[in-house]
């Protein structure tokens, strides 16, 4: 089973990154773009086929090492 995590700043933290690319855009005359915010995205390969086990243990990797959840906000799919 795989997991696929997105993992992004929360509303209201500066996103330097996202900055820059709205800059880098805006050099290229993409003038339209109003607002970019950069992310993360994992994928991870699981072992096991058991959904709730894996939804409960993709949420603890979460929380304990993959989001800084005071700052990013996370969400995640399972794929069979």
């Amino acid at each position: 089973m795989k997991a696929r995590v997105y993992v992004m700043l929360k509303r209201g933290i500066l996103d330097p990154q996202g900055q820059a690319v709205i800059h880098a855009l805006g050099s290229l005359g993409y003038a339209g773009v109003k607002e970019v915010r950069v992310g993360k995205l994992l994928e991870l390969e699981l072992a096991t086929k058991d959904r709730p086990g894996a939804e409960a243990e993709v949420k603890a990797m979460c929380e304990r090492l993959l989001a800084n959840t005071i700052i990013e906000e996370y969400r995640f799919e399972l794929l069979d």
